[in-house]
């Protein structure tokens, strides 16, 4: 009698994700990470460093890696309108850590992380442990603007909001490098891609999708970029 093999049903590692609304700026900080070997980054650490790093601890997991979505100083810390923000130079006085940053935004944070800084790009890969992470550039808010796609979950900084979608009108801003990175990279996901946004602009909604988005965030509306730049003023 033969006997017929069948292979198991891959698995995907077990994810660690936790959203937590930090500062006076409604920002969300994410850890991320894998269960399986307790290896965690931190996303975005700008506000209230040691409740991060308790979080982490009350958690069992290690940063190993602080991630920056962009470095305007509400995401990775500096001054800010008067106010000096911990950020991640604080951070790094308390954890061992590697900072991941879009090259094109690398020499901004020299001073916050000097060797730590790791240069990263498009399609760039992050291992935290068994959790892989993908790096997706969308310049448009900051030329060195980026998301992290983390199996079915994007973490989508300051370039999408739920039911919105990041300034264009700030210096390094580019309203035409964001309809691409709306259109061209993001909406090309999946559309049930959780999308978990940089700040609580949604009256206390903390999560959205990709296909959610793309039938109801009027900044996906546009079907030119002709007609998108009129929408932003820049026409």
């Amino acid at each position: 009698m033969s006997h017929i093999q069948r292979k198991p049903p891959s698995v995907q590692p077990t994810l660690y994700l936790r959203q937590v609304e930090l500062g006076e700026m409604a920002n969300y900080v994410y850890l991320i990470g894998s269960t399986t070997t307790k290896e965690a980054a931190v996303i975005d650490p700008a506000w209230e460093i040691d409740r991060i790093v308790e979080i982490a601890k009350a958690d069992s997991m290690t940063i190993t890696h602080i991630l920056a979505t962009h470095t305007h100083p509400d995401h990775v810390g500096g001054k800010l309108y008067g106010l000096q923000i911990q950020g991640i130079a604080e951070l790094l006085e308390r954890v061992d850590a590697k900072v991941i940053v879009h090259r094109a935004e690398a020499d901004h944070l020299t001073p916050l992380a000097g060797s730590n800084i790791v240069r990263v790009d498009h399609g760039d890969t992050l291992h935290l442990g068994d959790v892989a992470v993908t790096i997706l550039h969308t310049p448009g808010h900051t030329p060195g603007s980026q998301c992290f796609l983390v199996q079915d979950h994007l973490i989508s900084g300051d370039t999408l909001f739920i039911s919105s979608c990041g300034r264009v009108d700030l210096p390094g801003s580019s309203p035409e490098q964001m309809y691409d990175s709306l259109t061209n990279r993001l909406m090309k996901l999946d559309d049930k891609t959780v999308v978990l946004p940089g700040h609580n602009y949604a009256a206390g909604r903390t999560s959205s999708t990709i296909g959610e988005e793309r039938k109801k965030n009027p900044c996906l509306q546009y079907r030119s970029l002709t007609t998108f730049l009129r929408a932003m003023g820049n026409a």
